[in-house]
């Protein structure tokens, strides 16, 4: 034996936690927790059918109410018939809500409707957007509805009535008026159930729907009326500039008949008769708010 040491072996235990794993685990818990904050902001799921979903782009397309995102769309499919498309809709938390019975949801694209009237027009470079107007807080929760083509009236209230006429001239927000004060608005222009003649939809503001009755009777006032000869002249008479553009309506009503009812039909006339003109029922208006 030599008197020297016997070297001892050391057990070097190998760390399980390394500086540079930090980087990765700290990624991954701001993830999990963005994850879990937007899990948090989740609402219920809806579907939507419309009749063309052009331009809908899954996880950008956004649902707006009031100008603020309560959803987004997360899916864009095709029916089983192949007529229409079939949008999936997630919506926020503080969306939930609108899942409700009665609530309409319509894509809001550029569109020129009326005289200078343009709308969404910021969505010429964005992309079409899903708009939507809750139903009542009463109604039963909703999960699937039918898009609308076009907006819905932005009148609150109102009486809606349908006007029958073989060709009618005007365009939608064509004005609709009574001793030629605007007092209504046309909404939407379709066919009649049988197709042999078109349906034109108008709203009287909420302020004048007692003006219109049962006896009441329709014209139609769009574009020139032009009169008169060679002796006595010409004269050329339209109800408004924007009645020449978009076309118009004006009605009349007679003493003593009752109140019309919402969805009356009346049918659309081409000129006045001279008696209608004479008619001068005293008609109490509320005040104007």
């Amino acid at each position: 034996m030599t008197g020297e040491e016997i070297p001892k072996a050391r057990i070097k235990r190998r760390r399980l936690f390394r500086l540079v794993w930090i980087v990765p685990v700290i990624a991954i818990a701001v993830a999990a927790a963005l994850v879990w904050q937007r899990m948090q902001d989740y609402g219920p799921q809806v579907t939507v059918t419309f009749a063309d979903g052009a331009g809908l782009r899954v996880g950008q397309t956004p649902v707006r109410y009031r100008g603020v995102q309560i959803g987004e769309v997360t899916g864009v499919r095709l029916s089983r018939d192949e007529k229409n498309a079939i949008v999936r809709i997630r919506l926020t938390k503080s969306g939930a809500g609108i899942a409700r019975d009665g609530s309409q949801f319509w894509i809001v694209r550029p569109r020129v409707s009326g005289f200078g009237q343009i709308s969404g027009l910021a969505t010429v470079l964005s992309g079409p957007e899903i708009a939507v107007k809750p139903g009542s807080p009463d109604n039963a929760s909703k999960y699937e509805f039918t898009g609308l083509e076009t907006p819905p009236s932005s009148i609150e209230g109102g009486l809606r009535i349908v006007l029958r006429a073989e060709r009618p001239k005007m365009r939608v927000d064509a004005p609709v008026y009574y001793r030629g004060v605007e007092v209504g608005v046309v909404h939407k222009l379709d066919l009649a159930p049988n197709a042999l003649s078109a349906d034109v939809h108008i709203v009287i503001y909420p302020r004048y729907a007692t003006l219109v009755r049962e006896g009441s009777t329709f014209w139609d006032v769009s574009g020139v009326n032009v009169r008169g000869g060679i002796l006595k002249g010409v004269e050329v008479q339209f109800e408004s500039l924007r009645a020449f553009i978009t076309g118009g309506i004006e009605f009349a009503t007679p003493p003593g008949t009752a109140r019309a009812k919402q969805g009356t039909v009346f049918f659309l006339h081409d000129e006045p008769k001279k008696e209608w003109l004479s008619w001068a029922p005293k008609i109490p208006l509320p005040p104007e708010k």
